[in-house]
């Protein structure tokens, strides 16, 4: 049933095809919901949370994921509001509201009081796609990781998180949970890198998430005292490459406003700018 006052509900199963039509308004943008979306049928033993929709005259206008990760899906002002009195009343906890700017903002300013503190904000993210060849030279030495590499690749993803988050992903006993998440990645085939002779980590990158669209790349990472040497750059095309040649046709990703260096890799590559996203942390 809808709930008069706003015409929301929890979506499920029977819901899947709306809304894969509703990301599909915007695909690369709404890659994460869904990549959510097909991998647990909006069932919610599978989603660890659940999946609130808007309906207008019967049509599903809007969603909002609600897991460890706070994404709203098409949402504008009414929408937001909608689900905003939604959630007040109910206790959440969330490690990030994330998605585009104007999303975000609005649903953080009738939010904030009910999720409280926010240990970070990144309030202007440039979004970035490319979907054709890359405008340069790939790395030749970049690949695939497979499960032999972990011992070299795992120190360097938890260097690159604590790094980017601000907190190691081993913090609170979460060691062994994060290492699964690198193991899932790697026996997925999305997780790529370069190793030097001594058989170091010296670039990786990941795919965060996919659909037939779209590839949201994450984890991109160069030892600090390599950098400058163009490693992310020939690293990135590669990692290009080899997504859309094998994933999907469009690869993009987020990247902190002030992290100019990463910016000027990723223009290099040929990645554009095509919205402007935010994530709060918790």
């Amino acid at each position: 049933m809808l709930t008069t006052s706003s015409g929301v509900r929890v979506l499920g199963p029977p819901d899947l095809q709306a809304f894969l039509e509703l990301t599909a308004q915007e695909p690369v943008i709404n890659v994460f919901a869904d990549y959510r979306a097909r991998t647990t049928q909006l069932d919610r033993r599978w989603l660890g949370g659940e999946v609130l929709g808007r309906f207008l005259d019967g049509q599903l206008v809007a969603a909002l994921h609600i897991g460890a990760n706070l994404v709203p899906v098409q949402a504008g002002p009414y929408d937001l509001e909608a689900f905003a009195e939604m959630l007040l009343p109910r206790k959440h906890n969330c490690a990030t509201l994330v998605g585009p700017h104007p999303s975000v903002e609005a649903l953080w300013d009738l939010l904030h009081e009910r999720l409280g503190r926010p240990r970070e904000t990144r309030w202007r993210q440039p979004h970035l796609e490319i979907g054709t060849d890359p405008l340069v030279e790939p790395d030749p030495d970049v690949r695939r990781t497979h499960q032999f590499d972990m011992d070299a690749l795992y120190p360097a993803c938890v260097a690159m998180y604590t790094e980017e988050v601000g907190i190691s992903p081993e913090a609170g006993g979460g060691a062994a949970l994060y290492r699964a998440r690198v193991s899932q990645l790697i026996s997925r085939g999305w997780s790529f890198a370069r190793f030097d002779d001594s058989g170091r980590v010296v670039f990786k990158a990941e795919v965060a998430c996919s659909s037939p669209y779209a590839a949201q790349v994450q984890g991109v990472y160069v030892p600090p005292e390599m950098r400058g040497q163009g490693l992310a750059t020939a690293g990135m095309a590669a990692v290009v490459a080899a997504v859309r040649a094998e994933i999907a046709p469009t690869v993009s990703l987020y990247v902190n406003d002030w992290n100019e260096s990463a910016r000027r890799a990723y223009a290099k590559v040929g990645f554009v700018e095509t919205a402007r996203f935010s994530t709060v942390m918790f």
